[in-house]
């Protein structure tokens, strides 16, 4: 599986390709499938219709099948892009925090604390979700760990309780996306990593209706210029990207799309 992976990785158009087919063949079993671009008139009705999709009681199985076949193949040497990036990210940071705090937000079933686990990084994890089936599955698989069901846009936790927060792809998902990242910023200490986030340039904000693991819901796909003020505006200034893919327009090179994790440090209050 390795071989293939790196292989496949080697012959982008191929690799692509060959994820489409398996979204059209199973859609259910897909990361995502079936993008709709939303038009502005729908934007707003459709975002709060599809607000509430990520509490699908079956999406964690669904999820987790896909993160154990992950898992797997990264605990035997294998690379994986989105946990790869995920470490580059934190080993980034300046005077790393020795036995520091790190909250992921947008958890799901907390494995993220596994990578953390295999990589020998001395943080002390701590996730959440707003979905109570994802924490229901990440307090019994990992029972000897603190996660909480949580709201983005109003967390609970006090100001500057952990060293990191990790927005965990979970930013996408969020209709009020400002105040998603105003609360990473404040119960930031230090760094928060904006994790996984498809981001366009030379081009507005874009919202999709999607399939994710065979559930309905909503993504959107961030003007980067506008997500970088948003990170400025609220106390964040970045401090390495990471680029998981991108493509241009092959149209006009000034258009295009991409998924960046983005390191931001939190800039000391006057």
């Amino acid at each position: 599986m390795s071989f293939l992976r790196e292989s496949l990785n080697r012959f982008p158009v191929l690799k692509s390709r060959l994820k489409r087919l398996r979204e059209q063949l199973l859609p259910a079993t897909s990361v995502s499938s079936r993008y709709v671009e939303i038009d502005a008139a729908r934007r707003d009705s459709e975002s709060s219709r599809l607000a509430a999709s990520w509490k699908a009681s079956d999406l964690p199985a669904r999820q987790r099948a896909l993160v154990e076949r992950q898992l797997k193949e990264y605990r035997s040497g294998a690379s994986i892009d989105v946990f790869d990036v995920f470490t580059a990210a934190l080993r980034s940071i300046d005077k790393f925090p020795a036995d520091g705090s790190l909250l992921e937000i947008g958890c799901s079933s907390g494995y993220y604390s596994e990578v953390l686990d295999a990589n020998g990084l001395p943080l002390r994890y701590r996730g959440c979700d707003y979905s109570d089936a994802f924490i229901d599955m990440a307090r019994s698989t990992y029972p000897g760990l603190s996660f909480d069901v949580e709201d983005a846009t109003r967390l609970s936790y006090q100001n500057d309780a952990f060293d990191v927060v990790v927005s965990g792809c979970c930013l996408l998902h969020i209709p009020d996306y400002e105040a998603a990242i105003a609360e990473s910023a404040r119960v930031a200490k230090k760094y928060v990593i904006f994790h996984r986030t498809p981001v366009v340039y030379g081009e507005p904000t874009k919202y999709f209706r999607k399939q994710a693991y065979g559930v309905e819901t909503i993504e959107i796909h961030f003007s980067e210029p506008q997500l970088l003020d948003l990170f400025r505006i609220h106390g964040l200034e970045v401090q390495a990207t990471f680029t998981l893919n991108e493509n241009a327009d092959p149209r006009d090179s000034s258009k295009g799309n991409a998924n960046r994790t983005y390191l931001c440090r939190k800039q000391s209050q006057s």
